[in-house]
């Protein structure tokens, strides 16, 4: 007998073996993150910091952690609804975040830094005008670039909202260093998350969970429903389906949180999908033209975002401000009744 085709024959069978594996060179690849972004903030002309999206911010060191002892995190099962029939991706690995610890702050506890801001494009609110109120503060995301915290408060910023996530797999990359950063000057501090229609909204909280600590003392958690014109996904859902999504994902932050979510929202969306809706749900409107009793009748709110053009020292370029309705004394009230 010959045996000279035998290493042939061998090697044709291994590779139609290999061939019928479930892995296939899609799997291989990595994923590409959202390229999605907020509309509410303006993109600045100027540079601002270059890393990755997506991923853990290199700005600061990260502890070590063991991959091998590390558990395999659980993922809630997220509520699909029928019309969100869509291909879920694979589940993201863990964006680890380094135990909460600011520094000590050096500004007085509970002081109330009055406004010092200016704004690029100052509106006149006339008597309902947003100076009149006592506690503003800003929101930020990546676009604000390196912040000196220090400066921001002592112009007024008492309270700041900082992007977190987008959608099922974007981080801002700038979080964890604002995160921090806003607590050593001593602001009271919260996230917010930006929503994707495409998405499911069980993954999209999930991926808020992960991302942002627990912390005591934190603002509650934010959900950003707006129309956003740059996004990939020009889906328009019906009121019906926007209500239950929203539900579903502020349901599972509040479960996690202890805290009810507040909702950020824009003139147009909250006519098309939210007037009269969750009556129960503190609302946070952006309103930069007239008072919000104009833009949203009868609608009870806890911030207003007043300008999305304000200039102020610790800042390089704009930055969006906002106000509390409230007195110094509502606002402890309401820190000690929902912080």
């Amino acid at each position: 007998m010959r045996f000279s085709g035998l290493p042939s024959i061998l090697f044709v069978c291994l590779a139609l073996s290999g061939c019928s594996s479930s892995v296939g060179l899609s799997d291989l690849l990595p994923q590409t993150p959202s390229l999605e972004t907020t509309s509410s903030i303006i993109r600045p002309s100027g540079p601002v910091p270059a890393v990755d999206v997506g991923v853990a911010s290199r700005e600061e060191p990260q502890p070590a952690v063991s991959v091998a002892a590390a558990p395999a995190p659980e993922l809630a099962v997220a509520r699909v609804l029928p019309s969100e029939a869509v291909a879920v991706p694979s589940a993201r690995p863990l964006a680890l975040m380094a135990p909460d610890r600011p520094k000590a702050s050096p500004f007085a506890s509970g002081k109330i830094y009055s406004r010092q801001f200016r704004d690029a494009k100052p509106i006149n609110f006339g008597p309902k005008s947003p100076k009149k109120l006592a506690v503003h503060g800003v929101d930020v995301s990546r676009w604000q670039g390196e912040i000196d915290w220090a400066k921001l408060r002592t112009q007024g910023a008492n309270f700041a909202y900082i992007k977190a996530t987008d959608g099922g797999d974007h981080l801002d990359p700038m979080f964890r260093k604002n995160w921090r950063g806003a607590a050593e000057a001593g602001l009271k501090r919260g996230a917010y998350h930006f929503f994707y229609w495409c998405r499911t909204a069980g993954e999209q909280a999930d991926w808020f969970i992960r991302n942002v600590p627990k912390v005591e003392g934190a603002l509650p958690p934010v959900i950003d429903v707006e129309y956003n014109g740059e996004s990939k996904c020009k889906r328009r859902l019906s009121r019906a389906v926007v209500l239950e999504k929203m539900q579903v994902f502020m349901d599972k932050l509040e479960a996690h949180y202890g805290q009810r979510p507040i909702i950020y929202t824009a003139p147009d969306f909250y006519r098309d999908n939210l007037e009269g809706e969750f009556p129960n749900h503190p609302f946070w409107l952006r309103s930069v033209a007239a008072h919000p009793s104009k833009v949203y009748p009868n609608r009870k709110w806890v911030f207003w975002q007043y300008s999305g053009s304000g200039l102020s020292h610790g800042v390089t370029g704009k930055i969006d401000l906002n106000v509390f309705h409230g007195s110094e004394e509502t606002w402890r009230k309401w820190l000690s009744a929902n912080g």
